[in-house]
Parts: structure tokens; sequence; C-alpha cells
């Protein structure tokens, strides 16, 4: 029986194949302005000369080149082989440095701990079971002070009808189902076909986001939805069941337990 990321990872690789949504690398104009292009809610301060970029599930030639065209020195690590040979494409199309890892966002233990200044993650954590175990591996690798960026699939997305009953788009899917959702008939733009995903309850997103060492300092709903879209299709349903959340983090310096089971509580 085949494991959750290697069933996705081999969904991905299809998806490179045949060219399918989000697949796609950076544009020309794109690369005149990268940090315009990687930057558009205004979330990295400064700039990124020389910054160790870690893009995370990241991979497919879009992500990684802009932020290395941009000056940092990034790595890209993908569970998908097709996603990272896009990245390479690109980067010795373009005269650019970066490095490839092969490997799932929840086990990273090629990467240094406290290695990198920002950590930047498109919609992924949806292909994984434990998120508590992606955050604190990314809590690992990035420095104190450091910058976690990162989009998700809200749970309700993943929870409602992909088209409308005659009174809306109904919830059909529990909140607190542990396993990987049922597969859909068809094609549909808020599900990648085929492949494994699973509802994070938002004490998992915010919450585990916090417990494992992060303030957030910023919040961001994608607006894809548009008024009088045709029933049924992404951007109508979009207007109804909002399909993604954009994070800003800061990785804090916590107290080890040492020093908290150290210090002296005083009762009145």
């Amino acid at each position: 029986m085949k494991l959750t990321r290697d069933h996705n990872r081999d969904v991905w690789d299809q998806r490179v194949r045949k060219g399918l949504l989000h697949t796609r690398t950076a544009r020309d104009d794109e690369f005149n302005e990268p940090l315009k292009a990687i930057n558009g809610r205004g979330w990295i301060d400064g700039r990124l000369d020389g910054k160790q970029v870690l893009c995370l599930a990241g991979g497919g030639g879009l992500q990684g080149p802009l932020y290395a065209a941009a000056g940092a020195k990034v790595t890209v690590l993908d569970l998908s082989p097709a996603m990272l040979e896009q990245d390479q494409r690109v980067a010795s199309e373009r005269g650019l440095d970066l490095k490839t890892i092969a490997a799932s966002m929840d086990n990273m233990p090629m990467l240094a701990n406290a290695s990198f200044d920002l950590v930047t993650q498109p919609v992924s954590t949806c292909y994984v079971h434990n998120l508590a175990e992606v955050y604190k591996e990314i809590a690992r690798v990035l420095r104190v002070g450091g910058h976690y960026l990162s989009q998700h699939k809200q749970p309700i997305n993943l929870q409602s009808a992909p088209t409308p009953f005659p009174n809306g788009y109904a919830i059909t899917q529990n909140y607190y189902d542990k396993g990987p959702l049922p597969p859909l008939q068809g094609d549909f733009e808020h599900r990648e076909k085929g492949a494994l995903e699973f509802v994070h309850r938002w004490e998992e997103l915010i919450g585990g986001l916090c417990r494992a060492g992060f303030v957030i300092e910023d919040l961001a709903e994608p607006k894809h939805g548009e008024i009088g879209a045709e029933p049924g299709t992404f951007q109508h349903r979009s207007q109804y069941v909002p399909p993604y959340v954009a994070l800003k983090a800061r990785r804090i310096d916590t107290p080890t337990f040492s020093q908290v089971a150290s210090t002296k509580i005083f009762t009145p």
C-alpha cells in the first residue's frame, strides 16, 4: 500500500507532465521585477540580498527562481522530482543559483537547525495528515526573528460540496475527520484531482502555529470570487466559500522546559 507522500508525489509528477494548474514557471515580466512579483502583500521587509530562503513544498520553477533573482540564497524542498526539475531548468536558463531537495515537508533532517531567515510555503499543508509535525520542522530550521509566509486551504473549502445545491454550497465533510478526503468525480479548481488531502481545523492552522513558537503578524484571505460568475465555477464558489488563507508569522525565542520549570510562581 502506498504511503500518502508517495501517492501525492506521483500525482504531482503527473500534473507537471500534463501541464496542469499550479505547475507553471515564472514569466519574463515577473523576472523584470522579481521582488515585486513575490511580495504582493508587502510582507517581505527590506531586500533579500544574501538572505537564506527555504521555498517549502514550493517547487515548480515559480517561487524559487524569483527569490533567487531577487538576491536570496534559495533552497527549494518539494516532494515531486518533476516540480524540482522545473526549478533546475529555469535556474539554468536564467543563470541563477539555487539548491533543490526532494523530501517531505514534515521530515527535513538534511536541513540544519536555525539555517534560514525566511520560509515561504504555497498551498500544500493539505497534503499531510499531521500539521504539527510540519510546523515543528519549520520552527526548527528557521532562525529566531525569521518569518514564515504561508498559504493554506481553509477548512470550509475542503468541507463544502464542489457544486451548488438549490440553496447553495452545502457542507458535506465532517470537520473532525482524520482520514483523507473522499475523491471527487470531475475536475475542480479547489482540489487537485487524485491527490490525498486532509482538512485541518483552525485550532491546528492557527493554534498549532502559535504552539510551535510563532506569533502571527498578519492574516489575509486572497479574493478569488467574482460576482456574476457562472454557478459551479471556482470564481462563483469562491464568492460563498473562501478558498485560502495567507499567514505572516514570526519565529520567537520560546523558553525551554527547564526555564519554565524553574520559574517561581507567586500567588496572593
